[in-house]
């Protein structure tokens, strides 16, 4: 993690210097590297991140340009890193979603028809790990939960938990270029979820949730410490 934070650190050092403003196109990215010192592998993770995040636009075939934002909502797109690293209160969120959500699956288990598990299997279904897309992987994520909440059949409860799940997408983000294996895992327990909701089992339902929103809540926790000296 610390070297594509500090790849997005030195580009970031760019646009603040003018080298980089909006609509500019990035040198390539051979030249890129060996200029910030870095390796080319760095770059790349970097430039996707940036990319996932809105702060670049890679055209296949014609380049990355920095995106058209206006200069200080793109500088704090940047800085999203370090405010994710420090912020206590995007943990105090992830504990209440893990609270909320993990009830609503639950009544999710007990009150789902058979016609809304199918559709809820088939959101599951149609991610390929192998071949996903982050920000596909996010779309989905997104999706899943929401359909979960609406399910407990409870409007508000799912109101709340929407608005609760769209403050913590950019954690959701960094931790799947960041962390290995996290896309599997991601797949794999909303996989388990639709399982048990499939089977009406509602307290194993509840159990998966929680452990799936406390994974990237421990994640979080582990990446806000400070580095070891």
């Amino acid at each position: 993690m610390a070297v594509t934070d500090d790849a997005i650190e030195r580009i970031k050092a760019m646009i603040v210097a003018g080298e980089l403003a909006p609509d500019d196109r990035l040198p390539p990215e051979k030249e890129l590297a060996e200029r910030l010192g870095l390796s080319r592998n760095s770059m790349r993770e970097a430039v996707k991140a940036l990319e996932v995040m809105g702060v670049l636009d890679v055209r296949r075939g014609d380049g990355t340009y920095v995106t058209s934002l206006e200069p200080r909502l793109l500088l704090e797109a940047i800085s999203f890193v370090a405010d994710l690293h420090n912020d206590d209160s995007l943990l105090e969120i992830f504990h209440v979603r893990r609270i909320l959500e993990s009830q609503a699956t639950g009544m999710a288990a007990a009150l789902a028809d058979e016609a809304a598990i199918a559709a809820l299997q088939r959101e599951v279904e149609t991610i390929d790990p192998t071949s996903v897309r982050l920000d596909e992987l996010v779309e989905h994520d997104v999706r899943f939960h929401r359909e979960i909440a609406q399910l407990a059949g409870n409007a508000y409860l799912a109101s709340l938990i929407e608005s609760l799940s769209g403050q913590t997408v950019r954690a959701r983000i960094w931790r799947g270029l960041t962390e290995e294996g996290a896309v599997e895992r991601t797949l794999a327990e909303h996989r388990a979820i639709a399982d048990a909701i499939s089977q009406h089992d509602s307290g194993l339902a509840i159990s998966l949730a929680t452990a799936h929103v406390a994974g990237v809540e421990r994640w979080l926790r582990q990446a806000s410490l400070p580095p070891a000296p």
